[in-house]
């Protein structure tokens, strides 16, 4: 660590309170989190995990499920685009492409706002398997490529775009960093989700030609990232963001409940004993969430011999646990959870995704399966 909880603090409030202004707009207008976005910029966390010889903060796992617990519980849309900006960072420092000899700089001082874009109509939530291939044309690698949700999708500076390359190999993956103003980066359709709905999660096509110093990585090394680069941050990130969603939920239900009165008895809803028990059952599921998020994060930070288990279980868990938490933090609110009055519903939206986004926790759920009785990951 280079600076310390009060600076990170620092750093986050003015993010926090843009973001918390424009959320209800964000999510009924299904609008791009434009105000949160600039003031994340300016703030210098875009380059929270990125080491300080790249312009970075050489913060760590445990700073980022901070920012992100932090950012979900006032706009999950904010916190989603904020996860890929840092998982396609991650990525891009891991391997920087030698034609792009700036790039992990201007993603650590926000210049550039990434994002990753890998799942594709063929291989769904397998997002290590891109069915676009690479080709070879004077010269000229030329990516033609289809993906089915981008995040940031027509508002990043870069994406970081996956297909098979060019090689012998017919399963190797590349990775490339792609410029958004190149001719033939265009989005295909606009974003509207049941939840996250500022996050422009839209379907992109790639039909241009780049140059081999635009590969992140060795040729055929794509895959290899994924595994080491992408998924920790993005599967830790996100389970954060499931944590920051669901402490949002408990938050308001137990506000309610403590405010919310049946005049008829006198009593406010938490005198209720069935009330008392649903706010206790979410508040320590949540507690249990966040102690393995913190476990899982201490795992990445410091790898041993469980690291991949927590990699691939901690996604998994968080999203359930969220679907469960904001489901019955609805329930104790009653009707007041329908209107917008207290966030309810948006949290409740918004926690829906993390399950079904790649890889999604069954996905995870099966892999996790594979790890702890011994079998191949990626095979059959």
């Amino acid at each position: 660590m280079t600076f310390s909880d009060t600076e990170l603090d620092q750093r986050l409030t003015p993010v926090l309170d843009a973001a918390r202004t424009a959320a209800s707009e964000v999510d009924s207008a299904a609008r791009f989190p434009d105000e949160a976005v600039s003031a994340l910029r300016e703030s210098g966390l875009f380059g929270l995990t990125l080491t300080t010889d790249h312009g970075g903060l050489g913060g760590g796992p445990d700073e980022l499920v901070y920012v992100l617990d932090r950012l979900a519980g006032v706009c999950g849309s904010t916190a989603m685009v904020y996860l890929m900006h840092v998982s396609a960072a991650m990525t891009v420092a891991a391997a920087p492409p030698p034609g792009q000899a700036k790039l992990v700089q201007q993603l650590a001082d926000g210049t550039q706002l990434g994002t990753l874009a890998f799942s594709e109509p063929g291989s769904r939530s397998h997002f290590w398997a891109p069915t676009s291939r690479a080709a070879l044309a004077d010269g000229q690698v030329r990516l033609s490529a289809r993906k089915s949700f981008v995040t940031s999708a027509g508002y990043a500076d870069l994406y970081v775009v996956s297909t098979l390359g060019t090689g012998d190999d017919a399963a190797a993956v590349d990775l490339y960093a792609v410029p958004a103003e190149r001719p033939g980066v265009s989005v295909a359709a606009p974003w509207q989700g049941m939840g996250l709905r500022g996050n422009a999660s839209s379907p992109m096509t790639f039909e241009l030609d780049v140059a081999e110093p635009d590969r992140i990585g060795p040729a055929g090394g794509g895959f290899q990232l994924m595994l080491e680069a992408v998924l920790p941050w993005f599967n830790l990130g996100n389970a954060a963001v499931s944590v920051g969603l669901s402490q949002a939920a408990v938050d308001a239900a137990v506000s309610h409940a403590s405010g919310a009165r049946l005049e008829h008895l006198g009593e406010s809803l938490a005198q209720l004993p069935t009330i008392r028990a649903q706010l206790s059952r979410i508040s320590l599921e949540l507690a249990a969430t966040r102690s393995y998020l913190g476990t899982a994060a201490r795992s990445v930070a410091t790898p041993d011999d469980t690291t991949t288990l927590h990699v691939l279980g901690v996604k998994a868990l968080a999203n359930d646990a969220a679907l469960r938490i904001t489901d019955a933090a609805m329930r104790v609110c009653g009707g007041a959870a329908f209107s917008s009055r207290l966030q309810l519903d948006r949290f409740f939206r918004d926690a829906r995704a993390g399950h079904v986004m790649a890889p999604t926790a069954d996905v995870l759920y099966d892999l996790h399966g594979k790890a702890i009785t011994g079998l191949p990951l990626f095979a059959g």
